[in-house]
């Protein structure tokens, strides 16, 4: 494997690390590529204050960052500046707005709220409600839309424990999209090595049977996560049961 594009930063207040840790814990990997993409600052109302990203006063600082590593370490990797994006009809074009006035080339979507973080609900808690899933994968497949992000993570992050059939019948939805918009969905490295409900057989085995497109994201909170899926055989098994391909995990960036 020689690229990841979900690295988060301590920024987001629950991830461990310098930038240049990450950068040489990726090196010693092999890799030629690491993605940066901590979560997205939001324009909230005032006094609303997100427990799990970063300030919209932090931006500068973020890039700045960024791009001096990128110059101190591009004869070693080539360091990409990006984020992990909630799609919310209220909040995205003004959030687009302020972290286009820095350097960034991609955004990948991470859908963790429906409709949004201060609206809405956490898509990870155990829920046998039809409603909310629908409500996650009409979101989710809204954001694809928009032709603007480069992949989906952990897209089977919805943590639906009612009926397998209406599960299956719902995140069918998010696969088909997927192919429609050539969309690749990402099996989150630090979700199995941590030991939550994704990535999950169901999901991948659905997708991969439907012709899917897949990539690995370490979704690295600390540098010990940059690694190769050899790394952890029971993820490798996981990979190989499900017939998930990722070859090089390279891909396309879309560039806003």
């Amino acid at each position: 494997m020689l690229a990841n594009y979900h690295t988060h930063t301590i920024r987001c207040k629950h991830a461990a690390g310098s930038e240049r840790e990450y950068i040489e814990a990726a090196i010693k990997k092999g890799y030629k590529i690491l993605g940066f993409s901590d979560h997205v600052p939001q324009p909230y109302p005032e006094g609303f204050v997100s427990g799990i990203r970063m300030d919209m006063s932090e931006l500068e600082d973020y890039t700045t960052t960024l791009v001096n590593l990128r110059e101190e370490y591009k004869d070693k990797i080539q360091i990409l500046i990006g984020y992990e994006v909630e799609y919310s009809r209220r909040f995205f074009d003004p959030m687009l707005k302020e972290i286009s006035k820095y350097p960034l080339d991609y955004i990948i979507m991470g859908q963790h709220f429906a409709p949004n973080e201060v609206d809405g609900f956490y898509v990870g808690a155990p829920t046998t409600d039809e409603d909310k899933l629908k409500a996650y994968v009409d979101l989710v497949i809204e954001g694809m839309k928009t032709g603007l992000f480069t992949y989906l993570a952990h897209p089977d992050l919805i943590n639906y424990k009612g009926d397998e059939k209406i599960y299956l019948k719902h995140m069918k939805r998010i696969v088909e999209a997927s192919i429609e918009y050539d969309f690749p969905l990402e099996v989150n490295v630090y979700g199995f090595v941590d030991g939550r409900h994704y990535p999950s057989d169901r999901f991948f085995k659905m997708a991969s049977e439907m012709g899917a497109k897949f990539v690995i994201g370490c979704d690295a909170h600390d540098p010990r996560i940059i690694i190769n899926p050899e790394d952890v055989p029971e993820f490798k098994q996981f990979l190989d049961r499900n017939n998930v391909k990722y070859g090089d995990n390279i891909i396309d960036i879309v560039n806003l």
